[in-house]
């Protein structure tokens, strides 16, 4: 069958208002694709109609050439600014779902506070930390030696029956101070030390306004040669000045610790009488003789006291309770 010039043509133009209309009327990127193979692939129509170019003469071909490129040349510019229609409405279809309308009122979130506890330790570590003492802290389940034995507490001492605390199996324990804290310190570190161990400790007390079984302590050791009770008692009043003020009276009363010698426990005055609130002493050579220091050489101080009661004073709270019963009606005061 021959073919001639025309109905190559008239194919050509045909083929062209086609693939028009059907660019013009795709919605989808998969469908737009889909036609460009279609029109203008390697099998494509366009590639069969000029299939037929062989039966014309020479004369005719690069008519139908130059006609067949102008073919292919309107529809691949049809295609791309399809193309680019459907990628805009895409995006903007993405977009309209995505937006965040900031004109419509957040979602409000009331800020917490800090619990007066927290606040109280934050104060004492920041003054111990001015005045060159590092923070070390250490675990809250013990054995006996670092609670007890290490700190010159052996298992007959009568002073195991003031810190009675709750015991594993294993024969491990909850810690009845922070104290421990110190011994694991200075097996690992040569004098000079000063450090300040604050934690949660256990103690089986009887709850009452100013004693809690679970209770907060911070803790201070200081090691160096030549140091002296002048030097403990400067210190904690410089921390108690900090800590209340000048004006709040204090005094060291002597008192008893296996860890310390000599000993003495600080009283403030609070709400007309005096309260403990730490105790103190140089100390002990047998504690010092336990980590592996020369007591002949070393000397040093150390102090204990309680968080909950320190924050009692500063805050004037009246019952330790308090600070444990989650009363907001209590802790929006702070």
């Amino acid at each position: 069958m021959t073919i001639s010039l025309n109905q190559i043509e008239t194919e050509l133009q045909t083929l062209q208002q086609e693939a028009k209309s059907a660019i013009a009327q795709t919605d989808s990127l998969d469908n737009l694709e889909q036609l460009r193979v279609n029109y203008l692939g390697k099998k494509g129509k366009l590639s069969l109609i000029l299939r037929g170019m062989g039966q014309l003469s020479a004369e005719d071909r690069p008519r139908i050439g130059s006609l067949a490129n102008e073919v292919k040349e309107e529809l691949q510019s049809q295609l791309d600014q399809q193309n680019q229609i459907l990628q805009n409405a895409q995006i903007q279809a993405k977009l309209a779902s995505q937006t965040l309308d900031v004109t419509l009122p957040g979602v409000s979130r009331p800020l917490g506070r800090l619990h007066p506890l927290n606040s109280t330790v934050d104060k004492m570590l920041d003054i111990f930390v001015g005045l060159g003492y590092t923070v070390a802290t250490g675990p809250q389940v013990e054995t006996d030696y670092y609670n007890f034995e290490a700190l010159n507490i052996p298992a007959d001492h009568p002073a195991r029956d003031m810190q009675d605390t709750f015991f594993f199996s294993d024969g491990r324990l909850l810690r009845t101070h922070t104290s421990p804290v110190q011994i694991r310190y200075m097996e690992t570190h040569t004098p000079p030390i000063r450090i300040v161990a604050p934690g949660r400790v256990y103690r089986r007390d009887t709850v009452d306004a100013t004693h809690s079984a679970v209770f907060h302590q911070v803790e201070l050791l200081a090691i160096d040669k030549n140091l002296t009770f002048t030097d403990l008692k400067g210190t904690l009043k410089e921390f108690l000045r900090q800590m209340f003020g000048a004006e709040l009276p204090v005094k060291f009363r002597a008192s008893y610790f296996p860890f310390t010698e000599p000993s003495a426990e600080v009283d403030v005055l609070w709400q007309g009488k005096w309260l403990e609130v730490m105790g103190c002493g140089m100390v002990d050579p047998n504690v010092m003789k336990a980590v592996g220091y020369d007591p002949e050489v070393y000397t040093g101080f150390a102090a204990g006291f309680g968080v909950e009661r320190f924050a009692m004073v500063l805050h004037q709270i009246d019952d330790i309770r308090r600070c444990y019963n989650s009363d907001l009606r209590f802790l929006r005061q702070f």
